[in-house]
């Protein structure tokens, strides 16, 4: 299983350290002698070169200042800038409300060429219908006491998703069976998002695999996460959203991706687990077929 988003940011950190080490020990100067030309306590200069604190752009400049490396000093700022940003508290991702949180990713939503997305708990986001995403949402602003502007995020949800209609993306979806099972909505609104879906996995730049409950896994489930390109990865936790872009980071996801798909169905056998979501919704409302709407 890939490890917890916020163990690949303390990595990040630990490789930021080690390079600032390394060119303390190229200017050949102790621990001590940094501190006293940084103007620093012994402890702030160890805390730093040990990963325990993370530097600000003023204290690598003058780590890198001290031992006369001020030509690394925009590399390693960069470095200790996205180390920071990799690792979001999602209640300071969505202080703003829900709809700054779909508008933050559309840039890279256009520039993506080749989406990989693999979803244990809702709908992707990708190819949900807007009963299904103001259920979802209203869902997570109550449960996070974010602003009340859910109709807002559904409605740049949906332009947002329009990228689907562009044949130059592509996108590979893979589903746990169990998400269609999971009602976060009403029957009627469930029933479309399934209905949704059938018609989307009809597209030519869309696969959908679903890896059914009995299938003879090769990975166990795991977090949901999506794969942009072969550039980055975004591995979403109950409190952090998390941007992974070392190759390293990407690859690990990516093979878990290819593992996973090896338990999945497609075609028809992915339809029929879809149409057997929907019969099972028809039996739960007592009409014995569960009717389709895009109300």
């Amino acid at each position: 299983m890939p490890p917890h988003p916020s163990s690949n940011v303390q990595q990040a950190r630990e490789a930021l350290a080690g390079r600032l080490r390394e060119i303390r020990r190229d200017a050949g100067i102790s621990g001590r002698e940094l501190a006293v030309r940084c103007g620093w306590s012994d402890a702030k200069a160890s805390r730093i070169g040990n990963a325990k604190t993370p530097p600000s752009d003023a204290d690598i400049r003058a780590w890198c200042r001290a031992c006369g490396a001020d030509d690394q000093v925009t590399d390693l700022i960069e470095a200790n800038r996205q180390s920071a940003d990799a690792h979001i508290q999602w209640r300071r991702l969505q202080r703003g409300g829900l709809r700054h949180v779909q508008e933050s990713t559309e840039g890279l939503y256009r520039r993506t060429r080749l989406f990989r997305v693999y979803v244990s708990d809702v709908i992707p986001g990708f190819l949900q219908t807007p009963g299904y995403a103001t259920a979802l949402l209203s869902s997570i602003a109550d449960f996070r006491g974010t602003p009340d502007d859910v109709m807002e995020a559904v409605k740049v949800r949906m332009r947002r998703n329009a990228v689907l209609d562009n044949a130059a993306h592509r996108f590979s979806f893979l589903l746990e069976e169990s998400v269609l099972r999971y009602r976060l909505c009403t029957v009627e609104a469930m029933a479309a998002q399934l209905g949704h879906l059938l018609e989307v996995m009809d597209r030519q730049n869309v696969a959908v695999g679903i890896i059914p409950f009995s299938s003879r896994r090769a990975a166990w489930p795991m977090p949901t996460f999506t794969i942009f390109d072969d550039a980055r990865v975004h591995a979403d936790t109950l409190d952090a959203a998390s941007t992974l872009t070392q190759p390293d980071q990407v690859d690990l996801y990516a093979r878990a991706f290819g593992r996973l798909s090896r338990g999945a169905v497609r075609g028809a056998a992915a339809r029929s687990l879809v149409s057997s979501a929907l019969e099972f919704l028809g039996q739960e409302d007592g009409s014995g077929t569960a009717r389709l709407s895009t109300s």
